[in-house]
C-alpha cells in the first residue's frame, strides 16, 4: 500500500475558545496543560486564504495523520460551509468536533455542528465522527455525569444518520489521552493483527499486561492483559506521567529510553520497542529476573518492526523466548 493511500485526513473543528488548539498542542506538540495559556486562537493563513493550521503526524509504518485544525471564529466557520466547503470536507477520515461544556452559545454551537455533518454527508459519508465535550474540569464534580449524559444524548440524536462517539475531556486530567487514544486506535490499519501478536508476546513471556505506546505522543495504541486490573484509567495516567517525564529529560538535554519500576507486588518495564513505539511490560512473577524480561523485549523488536510495515507479509509471533 502506498504512503499516499495511508494518509488520513482528520478535521479538528469547534467554536473559537473551545480548546481545540490547546488539546492538539498537548497531544502532538509536547505542551503541558499550564503552557497552553499562552496559545492564541487559530488565525487566518493569508498565503492559502484558508483559516486552518495543518500538521502531519507520522504514526505506525506508513500511517500519517493529516490534521486540519480549523479556526472557530464565526467568519471562518461560515467560510468553511460556503466557498471552502469542498476543500475542507472532501476525503475526510475523521471529524473531531470540540464543544466547550460551559459555552453560552450552545444553540449556535449545535447549528455549526449540524452544518459540519451536512457537509460530511455530502463529501465524506464514510467519515467517523467524534464529539469531545471539553473543559469538564469547570463543571462541579457531582454534576459531571449528568451533564455529559444529557449532552451525549443530544449530540447522538443530532448526528443521525451518522454515528457519533462522545468523550468528556479536560486538559488537566487523563481524559484527553483516553479520547485521543480511542480515536487514533480506529485509524490504525492493522490493529487487529497487532493485538493478536501482542497477546502472543504477553503469553509467551508470562506477563500480566503489555501496553504499546505511540512513540511521539505516548498514546496507547494497543494492549493485552492477562490479569484483571483495578484502575480503569491506568493507561491514560501512564501516558500522561511518562510524557511529562520525557519532557523533563529533554529540558536537561537528556533522552528518555527506558525505565524499570519495581516493588513487592510487580515490576514494570518501559522500553523503546520499534522505531514508532514504546512497550510497557508488567510482571508479577518474582521468579522471572529483570534481565530475562529485557532480553525478551529485545528479541520481539524485529518481529514487531515487520508488523508496522502494513504493506508487508502478515506474520504471527511464534518466537522462542528466554
Amino acid at each position: 500500500m502506498s504512503s499516499t493511500a495511508m494518509k488520513k485526513k482528520v478535521l479538528l473543528m469547534g467554536k473559537s475558545g473551545s480548546g481545540k488548539t490547546s488539546m492538539r498542542s498537548i497531544i502532538f506538540a509536547n505542551y503541558i496543560a499550564r503552557d497552553t495559556r499562552r496559545l492564541g486562537a487559530t488565525s487566518k493563513n493569508t498565503l492559502n486564504q484558508v483559516d486552518v493550521e495543518h500538521s502531519h503526524v507520522r504514526f505506525l509504518g506508513n500511517l500519517v495523520l493529516n490534521l486540519w485544525d480549523c479556526g472557530g471564529q464565526d467568519t471562518f466557520m461560515e467560510n468553511y460551509f460556503t466557498s471552502q466547503r469542498d476543500n475542507i470536507f472532501r476525503n475526510v477520515e475523521v471529524l473531531i468536533y470540540v464543544f466547550d461544556v460551559e459555552s453560552r452559545e450552545l444553540e449556535k454551537d449545535m447549528h455549526y455542528y449540524q452544518s459540519c455533518l451536512e457537509a460530511i454527508l455530502q463529501n465524506s459519508p464514510d467519515a467517523k465522527v467524534f464529539c469531545l465535550v471539553h473543559k469538564m474540569d469547570l463543571v462541579q464534580e457531582d454534576q459531571r455525569d449528568l451533564i455529559f449524559k444529557e449532552r451525549e444524548e443530544d449530540l447522538k440524536r443530532l448526528s443521525r444518520p451518522l454515528a457519533c462517539t462522545c468523550f468528556r475531556t479536560s486538559i488537566w486530567d487523563e481524559t484527553l489521552y483516553k479520547a485521543w487514544s480511542s480515536i487514533v486506535y480506529q485509524l490504525i490499519p492493522n490493529v487487529q493483527q497487532l493485538e493478536t501478536n501482542l497477546r502472543n508476546f504477553a503469553q509467551i513471556i508470562e506477563a500480566d499486561e503489555v501496553l504499546l505506546f505511540e512513540r511521539a505522543t505516548f498514546l496507547v495504541i494497543s494492549h493485552y492483559q492477562c490479569k484483571e486490573q483495578r484502575d480503569a484509567h491506568r493507561f491514560e495516567k501512564i501516558s500522561n506521567i511518562i510524557k511529562q517525564f520525557k519532557l523533563s529529560c529533554s529540558k536537561l538535554a537528556a533522552s528518555f529510553q527506558s525505565m524499570e519500576v519495581r516493588n513487592s507486588n510487580f515490576a514494570a518495564f518501559i522500553d523503546v520497542f520499534t522505531s514508532n513505539t514504546y512497550v510497557m511490560v508488567i510482571m508479577s512473577d518474582p521468579s522471572i529476573p529483570s534481565a530475562a524480561t529485557l532480553i525478551n523485549i529485545r528479541n520481539a523488536r524485529k518481529h514487531f518492526e515487520k508488523l508496522e510495515r502494513v504493506d508487508g507479509p502478515k506474520h504471527s509471533l511464534h518466537m522462542r523466548m528466554r
